[in-house]
Order: structure tokens, then sequence, then C-alpha cells
């Protein structure tokens, strides 16, 4: 009886592929960062697929279309932190232990997932209105985590009190995914902990009304007749309510009482409108800027009059403030690099003055603080609906200085 031999495989080097487990979350992390480094509309599937080493279909498997990887991209980004929150939370603890650690778990995973904050701070703007409400119930919920022990805390706060600082902590942490300043990872935990912990101190009830460092920024003054600077006021309003790429020539042409065609005789394209009301508003920061710095005796009242600056400009045109944060990355690329320095100029001049008044923190760790300073007018300053009072005004001021002095 012939003896039969069993044949062996055939040697190779080819690495065997076998599709992850975690695929679909893969694709959604992938996704959430480049979301987030370039703006929704910026990036396409097949790039997000070719990252992932998959083709398109493959992709379509776990996601019907971009809508989709947008959705749950937001929404596990918001999920993590809201999570992170619950696990840390300690019914049983004191309020400022359960303050520092759901602080310090939330702290914890913004550093992790850092390069996809962007997107729950600002591509979110382009989900659906059910979808952005299931985003906002998350943020509420993380607010909650911190108003009611705060509440606790100090129960001198009244309810909108509590509610305005834990905005403003999260915004402290949430402030490290709008820039890439590097720091060691543990230097700022330590930093965002710190500058939090400012915020939660901070005295609302004490702030004195502001005055305004411009004319009253609640006037409304002569109607503006150039067609130029009601296209500019118009199309940021459109891109602030719509975002950039949703806007469209005839809308804006309309908003300003002209038609399309006479819109290109004076912006040639959107991208030159956008990069327009970019300059318009760098423009006015550096006004504020000289001004400020040229009314001021020493570093400390600089920082304060610049932040009622800032503060006025931010309140007087809200829209600005959030297409300055928001589209830069819609620019044509030599018109991003020159508004990034435009950017980085204006943060530096803050940081030598922080540096001055807080000789501890190391120049890259004031521009940190910088950072988590500028993001209040926005952040806490939507909460408070970009109310122009002075009451309200004195009390945003005393916020961002929380955040600078600490």
């Amino acid at each position: 009886m012939a003896q039969t031999t069993r044949s062996r495989p055939v040697p190779t080097d080819a690495p065997v592929r076998r599709r992850p487990k975690d695929r679909k979350a893969q694709i959604a992390l992938t996704a959430a960062q480049a979301f987030s480094e370039r703006g929704y509309h910026a990036v396409g599937v097949d790039e997000i697929a070719a990252a992932l080493g998959i083709s398109g279909p493959a992709l379509y498997r776990h996601f019907p279309n971009k809508y989709a990887l947008l959705l749950q991209a937001a929404l596990s980004t918001v999920g993590s932190l809201r999570a992170a929150a619950d696990a840390a939370a300690a019914p049983d603890a004191s309020p400022e232990d359960q303050l520092d650690r759901v602080l310090r778990a939330l702290i914890a995973t913004t550093v992790e997932h850092r390069r996809t904050g962007g997107l729950y701070r600002w591509e979110g703007r382009y989900l659906q209105p059910a979808d952005r409400e299931l985003m906002r119930a998350d943020f509420r919920a993380l607010n909650e985590r911190l108003a009611k022990p705060l509440g606790r805390l100090r129960p001198d706060l009244g309810r909108r009190d509590a509610t305005i600082l834990a905005a403003a902590a999260l915004s402290v942490v949430g402030s490290i995914t709008a820039h890439r300043s590097a720091l060691a990872n543990r230097r700022i935990e330590k930093l965002l902990l710190a500058t939090a912990w400012g915020v939660l101190r901070c005295d609302l009830a004490a702030a004195p009304p502001a005055e305004s460092t411009i004319e009253d920024p609640a006037a409304r003054g002569l109607a503006v007749t150039s067609k130029r600077e009601l296209l500019l006021g118009e199309a940021m309003k459109i891109f602030h309510a719509q975002g950039y790429h949703e806007s469209s020539i005839e809308e804006i042409g309309a908003a300003a009482g002209i038609n399309a065609s006479s819109v290109y005789r004076h912006f040639p394209s959107k991208a030159d409108l956008l990069a327009a009301g970019f300059h318009r508003a760098a423009d006015r920061l550096a006004v504020a800027t000289d001004d400020a710095l040229g009314a001021s005796a020493d570093p400390e009242e600089a920082l304060r009059r610049l932040s009622a600056a800032y503060i006025d400009l931010a309140f007087a045109r809200p829209e600005v403030l959030s297409v300055y944060f928001a589209e830069i990355g819609n620019l044509p690329s030599a018109e991003r690099t020159n508004l990034r320095n435009v950017q980085r100029l204006h943060v530096e001049e803050w940081v030598h003055l922080l540096g001055a008044v807080r000789p501890e923190l190391s120049p890259v760790e004031a521009r940190f603080v910088v950072h988590a300073a500028l993001g209040q007018a926005l952040d806490v300053g939507r909460l408070m609906r970009f109310d122009v009072d002075a009451r309200t005004r004195g009390q945003m001021q005393a916020v961002m200085l929380a955040v600078l002095l600490g």
C-alpha cells in the first residue's frame, strides 16, 4: 500500500492580512482626525480609506456615506469625554474631590485625543439638527458633572454662575485642540488642571461692570453704504450660520441687496471674501492691541486692557470671531499661511506680557494659557449670548483674567 505524504505550505514572506475586529472604530478615528484638522468638506472618503490601506467600497461596508462618518466621529469624540467624566464621578466624595476627579479625567482624555478635538468644537455645525442636539445633550451632561458639585462647594453661586464657570473650565480643557504648541503631556495636564481650578474659584458676583474700550458696542450708528463693507458683513453672518462650504455667492449678494454678478466686481471669489473678512478681523485686533499697550503702565494693566478690548470686539461681532476660529482651513494655502503668522504674532504679544506677570511659566506654558484665555470669549460668550451689557462683559473679563492670572 502506497504511503501518502502531506504537502507542506509554501513559505512566504508576505504577511497574512486580517480584517481588524475594530475596523469601524479605526475608520471613525481616522475620519475624526482628518475632519478636525482640515474640515469636513475638505476631506474625501477615498482619502480616509487610503489612510487606512483599504478601498472605498470596503469603507462603505461600515458607513453608507460621508455624513454617517461625520456623525459617528463627532458623537464618539464627545461620547468619550462623557464616558470619562461619568467613570470618574464619585457621588460619595466631597464636592472638591468630585470636581478634581472629573477634571483630571476630562483633561487626560482630551490630551489623548487632542488631534480630534477640533471636530466637536467646530465641525459639529454640519450635523443635522436632531444629531446636533444629541451632541449638545452630551455637552450639557458634561457641564452638569462640574456645575453640580461646584454649586455644593460654593453655595454662594447661583445656578447661572455655576453653569458659566463649569463651561469656562471645559473651555480651558478643550483649548488645546485649537493649537499645536508642544509640551510634555504630564505638564499639559498639570497646567490645565491648575488653570481650570483658577476658573472655578472665580468670583463672578464681584466682577465690576466693564467699561467699553470701543464705541458703544450696542449702538447701531449710521448704516453702512459701501457695497464692499455690506458684502463683508453679510458674508461673515452667513459663513457663521451655515459654514463656508454651505454658503453661496448668490445668498451673500442677496443679503447685501445686489446680484451675484455684482459681487464679483468687489471680490473675485468666495475665498477672497473669506480672506478679506479674516484680514479685517486681524486689523481690528491689531488696532485694539496697539491702543491697549499704549494706554498701559505695566504688563498686568496691559493684559487687563487687552482682555477688555478682545471681549468688546468679540461681543460686538460674534459671527466674525466664530468664523475666525472655524474657517481658516478653507483659505487658499498662501493666505492661510499669512494669516496664521498674523495670529501667531498676536498670541505672542499676550505671551510676552503674561511671562512678565507670571515668571513661573515657561514661554510654552504661557502660550497654552493665552490660548485658553482667548477661547473663553467664544465658548463662554456663546453661553452668555454675547450680551453687550456692561455687567455681562465684566463677568466675561473676570473669567478671562482668572485664566490668565491664575
